[in-house]
């Protein structure tokens, strides 16, 4: 099989992608680049562009290769007919909700992460709380659009995020009766999902398959934005240079076994392949539930690739071990 890195795409997260492929391809240096605009077609790319890519958080990049395709399906009947294995360095969209997941699985081609039913049963955020309450991981209730004011009065902030999207974009934190106002008109567009803002410590735990099928909890990492942030959105998490990331996190032995729990458990009920990473809030009472990511950041900045080096595992090894469960997996 011929090894490709897939990254760009036609959603906001494209920018992350990018950043992502970088890391990939100094892990993968031999594998080919290809590049989903967001036009939908894929053009080939050249290691010397992506690498020069100065700003890949906030400049948009262009491939300077051939055209391999114009839209993602004629590329993916080319990745079948030159048998190509897929790692995708992809976020968000149709690149993380199973679409293309799907597309790949109709042609028999080999892919790096979660099949298309767990990758569209994680990326709805509703769902897939519901799916992880049943493993026994301890989620905050949703609250209606139309209960959003009451809701607002009983519990004095709420957060807003998109159902069914990358929290990194349209996260609202409601302080107050604007940002209620800024929900209603961000909900026209797509659905919200709104909670009871959990006061505590933001907590990320990364999830790894191994060879034999099994699978294995990294060490958590704590999450302190920067001061003045109220979260860890997009500026937080790439742009803002005082945001801490403490791997492994400062919490005690038994809160760190809790939190590998609930994302081992997260993982499984949501039939995750490969790795994901889950994200909670620790509060007073323990960790809480947010969601699961089934292609979490892979950029030097991410926070997956922190928790593979605190385990001791080398981030192209970590590529090695996906490829070989993305070709086992696609041979049956």
């Amino acid at each position: 099989m011929r090894i490709t890195i897939l990254f760009g795409g036609t959603n906001k997260e494209r920018l992350v992608s990018v950043a992502s492929a970088q890391a990939l391809h100094q892990a993968l240096p031999d594998a080919d680049l290809w590049f989903w605009d967001a036009d939908d077609s894929v053009h080939e790319a050249s290691g010397k562009a992506l690498l020069a890519h100065a700003r890949p958080f906030e400049d948009p990049f262009k491939a300077d290769g051939a055209r391999v395709g114009l839209s993602i399906e004629q590329a993916m009947d080319q990745a079948k007919a030159d048998d190509r294995l897929l790692v995708l360095g992809l976020h968000g969209g149709r690149a993380e909700n199973g679409e293309l997941q799907a597309i790949c699985e109709q042609r028999g081609i080999a892919f790096t992460g979660s099949g298309s039913a767990s990758s569209n049963l994680a990326f709805d955020k509703v769902a897939a709380k519901r799916f992880a309450a049943i493993a026994g991981v301890h989620a905050p209730d949703g609250i209606a659009l139309a209960d959003i004011e009451t809701a607002f009065a009983e519990h004095g902030k709420l957060i807003a995020k998109p159902a069914r999207d990358g929290s990194s974009y349209g996260l609202i934190f409601v302080n107050s009766k604007q940002d209620i106002v800024a929900v209603r008109n961000a909900a026209r567009t797509e659905e919200y999902v709104i909670e009871p803002f959990i006061v505590g410590t933001e907590a990320t735990c990364g999830v790894l398959e191994q060879m034999d099928g099994s699978v294995i909890a990294l060490p958590p990492i704590e999450i302190i934005p920067a001061e003045g942030g109220l979260g860890f959105d997009y500026r937080a998490k790439y742009l803002a240079a005082a945001t801490q990331e403490i791997c492994p996190g400062r919490f005690s032995p038994e809160i760190t076994a809790a939190i590998m729990d609930m994302a081992a458990r997260a993982h499984l009920a949501l039939s995750c392949t490969g790795y994901s990473r889950t994200d909670c809030i620790v509060s007073d009472k323990g960790p809480v539930y947010l969601e699961t990511n089934t292609l979490p950041g892979l950029t030097k900045a991410s926070l997956y690739p922190k928790e593979l080096k605190a385990q001791g595992i080398d981030f192209a090894d970590f590529l090695k071990g996906q490829i070989a469960i993305a070709e086992r997996r696609a041979r049956g």
